[in-house]
């Protein structure tokens, strides 16, 4: 006779945790302020003005907009928060700085809203390989959101995981 196959890693308690699922997503744009700029240098006021006025601003809506300046200028902060007046009413999402900054600062949000306390004494594997490249930064983050509640985070897949944190049985620990 033959023994029933048990599979282990189903009964071992183990929650897996999957990153790509608050991979950000939407399109994405950039607002470069070296288009107002005279002689690619200066930011004139009256005109700056004028121009974001005139624009037509609908080739922001519902994007996820990255604000810079490309050129090498100083750029007066009050210019920065004038833009963001006309891009904040049509855009999903505004970050200073690159599409880089912009992917960052949305991936952070996403994993903000996750309620780290529905973890309380569990034991999570935070799952690496996946489809889609996670940056470092986003496993580092988990990390220190799920800490204070967790019995134990590993990283990797449930049939072969690298253990990263264990609670101490220790009182005060």
């Amino acid at each position: 006779m033959s023994e029933p196959i048990i599979n282990k890693v189903a009964e071992s308690g183990l929650i897996t945790l999957d990153l790509e699922q608050y991979f950000p997503k939407g399109e994405t744009a950039v607002f470069d302020l070296k288009d107002y700029l005279f002689m690619g240098m200066i930011l004139k006021e009256k005109d700056y003005r004028e121009a974001l006025k005139a624009k037509d601003w609908s080739e922001y809506k519902e994007k996820n907009v990255a604000m810079l300046c490309s050129a090498d200028a100083i750029i007066p902060v009050w210019a920065w928060m004038l833009a963001a007046t006309y891009l904040q009413p049509v855009a999903k999402e505004l970050v200073m700085g690159d599409e880089k900054e912009l992917h960052k600062a949305r991936f952070l949000k996403n994993l903000s809203t996750i309620n780290a306390k529905e973890y309380e004494d569990k034991r999570v594997v935070i799952k690496g390989c996946g489809e889609t490249p996670i940056p470092d930064y986003v496993y580092m983050e988990i990390t220190r959101l799920l800490r204070p509640f967790v019995k134990s985070i590993m990283y990797g897949e449930p049939c072969s995981t690298v253990p990263v944190y264990k609670k101490s049985t220790i009182s005060g620990q």
